[in-house]
């Protein structure tokens, strides 16, 4: 039985392991870099011979080639069907070349052979904002290359003075913004896409935080068991009794843990969901529900908390999305009542207003000031230790969509007390209610 515990921690840290493993193989068998070189393969062996067709017979240009097309073709094939090209040591040198040659080579050439008309003008825009979809140093480097080399050409074969012309002179602080916009859209996506990394690695930390403390209970029941089957004569009343017991707290935690596991999931979906009211919900079965549906880790929790009925109320917006706000508003209460080791949970619905209001106030380690208008932010958390950051924010966000208000007033060491205010819908007669 002392097994139990190692294999549903080992299963966790395995499906981790596999996962982090499978986007590891998945990044060295196609990077980012790789992954666009074989989209632009597929657009220059499809895009290449496919103009040449339309500014010769549909829209004829000054100048054409169909050389260097067939060469930039070339060029694109091997990345789509010469697969054992990447592992290959000259993979890199091969992109690159693969890359300039394609984008800035070919359509700076064609600029300067066309002197500049405004088709292969707005093209080489096109190239640029493509080519600066890679990584910057590499794409600045590509473009270095590739410009100075379609310019030398161009001398050799064309008119050596239009290269310091108006018309190419001009088209330089354009191409020049162009570039450093996409650079810094680059830089934005490339932050969002750390935000949500850290918000991942916030949220595997909750998880295994929240997780940790019922295991280790599973795992001292467990051992506490083959103790009393250790020894070598019968159990007795006594150990029977007390093995009795411990078996039903392993079943309590794992009960517990299946109900974090439940809200984790919520909390999450939510986030995907489409967030406008489309349900008229009783407010009354709401509070109800959290009440229902908590995973309290103790008797002593639920104890702890007390629901007052002023008067129900029926509000626009979505049940089960109203559930996700209360479980949240409860899970925050009762980390404020651990922290602070001492306090209790009051939960009123008070529906005799003009405005409903629901009042969840916790007696726990109140909230400091200065973080206090943070505490609706998105990966806000305080402690850093406390979770991911998103519960609130997803509160907040549920609520300005259903045209309702979240707000928090609180004093350190104290008190916290969340209100949320509905525009109201009915208020249904009601007698003042309470329930713990």
């Amino acid at each position: 039985m002392g097994h139990v515990v190692v294999r549903i921690s080992a299963a966790w840290e395995g499906a981790q392991h596999a996962v982090l493993q499978w986007l590891l193989n998945h990044e060295r068998q196609y990077d980012h870099l790789t992954m666009r070189f074989i989209l632009l393969a597929w657009i220059g062996c499809i895009g290449l011979p496919l103009y040449y067709f339309v500014w010769t017979y549909w829209f004829p240009q000054e100048f054409e080639s169909f050389g260097l097309r067939a060469l930039g073709v070339a060029l694109c094939l091997p990345a789509l069907f010469a697969r054992g090209l990447f592992t290959s040591p000259y993979l890199g040198t091969y992109q690159f070349v693969g890359v300039t040659y394609v984008l800035p080579f070919f359509f700076t050439f064609m600029y300067l052979m066309n002197h500049g008309s405004a088709v292969w003008s707005q093209s080489l825009l096109v190239a640029l904002i493509v080519l600066f979809h890679f990584h910057s140093l590499w794409a600045l480097a590509s473009y270095l290359s590739g410009t100075g080399a379609a310019a030398a050409l161009f001398a050799l074969v064309g008119e050596p003075a239009f290269l310091l012309s108006d018309t190419v002179l001009e088209q330089l602080p354009i191409y020049g913004f162009t570039i450093m916009v996409v650079s810094i859209a680059k830089v934005g996506r490339r932050v969002l896409a750390q935000e949500k990394l850290a918000g991942m690695a916030h949220g595997l930390a909750t998880v295994s935080h929240e997780l940790r403390t019922p295991l280790t209970s599973v795992d001292a029941n467990v051992r506490g068991i083959n103790r009393r089957l250790a020894h070598n004569q019968p159990p007795s009343q006594a150990d029977w009794s007390a093995m009795g017991e411990a078996m039903a707290r392993i079943q309590f935690e794992v009960r517990h843990m299946n109900h974090l596991i439940d809200l984790f999931l919520l909390s999450a979906t939510a986030v995907n969901q489409q967030l406008e009211a489309t349900e008229h919900v009783s407010m009354r079965a709401v509070v109800e529900s959290v009440i229902r549906r908590y995973p309290f880790a103790a008797q002593s929790q639920r104890d702890a908390v007390s629901v007052e009925i002023r008067g129900d109320f029926t509000f626009a917006g979505k049940y089960e999305l109203s559930v996700i706000i209360f479980l949240n508003l409860m899970r925050n209460s009762l980390k404020a009542l651990h922290r602070a080791g001492k306090g209790r949970i009051r939960i009123v619905v008070d529906g005799t207003r003009a405005t409903p209001r629901v009042l969840f106030i916790d007696t726990g380690c109140g909230i400091a000031p200065s973080h206090l208008p943070r505490i609706f932010k998105r990966f806000y958390t305080y402690p850093p230790s406390a979770g991911a950051g998103i519960g609130l924010a997803l509160c907040k966000e549920i609520m300005d969509a259903w045209q309702a208000r979240i707000r928090c007033i609180s004093r350190e060491l104290a008190y916290t007390v969340f209100v949320l205010e509905f525009p109201g819908i009915s208020q249904p007669p009601s007698a003042v209610t309470h329930f713990d």
